[in-house]
């Protein structure tokens, strides 16, 4: 087998190491220092960067001005964000426009997905549910009111970027058979109720109210697999996240402890302290061999669904437990310098706990897990 990656996913990675080379993380205001969000929009600058490196459209079809390339190449995009904690909505815009690409009407994706490749439209995905813990598409009710317009009603929490978003895909549950429909939902429309939330990280969220919201058909995806597919999708995303976050953390470590010196050595050489900094390295590993298997799954198309919902349930645990672990190790062997304000590393555990949970902790992808060999016993 052969499990390098393609040129083209080689030149999306370089493109980002390009883009993200000059973002410093210790440059956004630390979250326990502000009385709101640490800023009231995402990074603007760096998100016309990405778009003039062609880096969101990289989901979408030739025809729309993307790339064609898979969640391979997001993933490995991805990492490189999260290293410098890029505060854009890279993930779910990607997500959102692949979704529309792959299940929209030829009018709306002639009508959104160039603009949202060229970043000039920002979409963002609610995917939380009421409570951050059930089903996102059971916290909120479609009712297809007639041919051409849908009424939605329900709650959505967590919704990253809403404030800045131009449409949110909403998932929901249609009130006669109970499917999923994913509806796009424009950020000032009657109905929507936004109220202001904040992450661990310090970025505004919002909780989205949704009451007798009337929504164009046409911005309804009403096919079955879309947001299972699209869930997936965003669960993928967030591992690759976690992975680059993880990785630049234990940087940040070996190069703390290489020239912290007690005892007349760096106390890298200690025995205690390289075993810590092995075993975190292992995490990494661990988390970053499942991510590849979860993307692979989640590139290779509706066929391999169920086995994509085993692998990407994988992948979260390895990067739900993974990233805690690699950020708490860290901020024992930093010691006190570790919870400086002025030094990132406090930063970057804000992001771990955030991304721990986001899309669900690990136990409840065990339980998902345990759910699938259940119903689909192995042999």
């Amino acid at each position: 087998m052969d499990f390098t990656f393609s040129e083209e996913q080689q030149a999306a990675v370089e493109a980002a190491k390009a883009v993200f080379a000059g973002v410093a993380p210790d440059g956004v205001p630390s979250p326990a220092l502000t009385t709101g969000a640490v800023a009231e929009d995402f990074d603007r600058a760096l998100w016309a960067r990405l778009a003039d490196t062609d880096l969101l459209s990289l989901l979408l079809d030739p025809e729309y001005g993307g790339a064609g390339l898979d969640a391979i190449a997001l993933c490995l995009v991805l990492r490189e964000s999260a290293k410098v904690l890029a505060r854009v909505p890279l993930l779910e815009n990607t997500a959102a426009a692949a979704a529309l690409g792959a299940y929209g009407g030829r009018e709306v994706k002639e009508e959104l997905l160039p603009r949202a490749g060229r970043g000039e439209l920002v979409l963002t995905v609610a995917a939380h549910g009421r409570t951050g813990h059930d089903p996102a598409e059971l916290a909120v009710v479609a009712r297809r009111e007639s041919d051409d317009t849908w009424v939605l009603d329900g709650l959505q929490t967590a919704v990253p970027w809403a404030y800045n978003a131009d449409f949110v895909l909403v998932p929901a549950h249609t009130d006669d058979s109970g499917r999923a429909v994913l509806a796009l939902v424009p950020r000032v429309h009657e109905g929507v109720v936004p109220a202001e939330q904040f992450s661990t990280t310090g970025e505004r969220l919002a909780e989205l109210r949704l009451e007798s919201a009337r929504i164009a058909g046409r911005y309804v995806l009403d096919t079955e697999g879309a947001w299972e597919r699209l869930r997936l999708l965003l669960t993928t995303g967030t591992c690759a996240l976690a992975l680059g976050l993880g990785e630049a953390v234990l940087r940040m470590t070996s190069a703390y402890t290489g020239k912290r010196e007690q005892f007349g050595h760096p106390i890298a050489t200690f025995q205690a302290v390289a075993v810590q900094a092995a075993d975190r390295y292992i995490d990494l590993r661990a988390m970053e061999a499942t991510l590849w298997q979860a993307a692979w799954r989640v590139s290779s198309g509706a066929a391999g669904a169920l086995l994509a919902a085993g692998d990407v349930a994988v992948a979260k645990v390895w990067a739900s437990e993974g990233v805690r672990r690699v950020v708490q190790t860290a901020q024992h062997l930093h010691g006190g310098f570790g919870a400086d304000t002025d030094y990132p590393l406090h930063r970057y555990h804000a992001w771990a706990k955030h991304l721990e949970l986001s899309l669900g902790p690990a136990a409840a992808h065990e339980e998902a897990l345990g759910d699938l060999l259940a119903a689909h016993p192995l042999g």
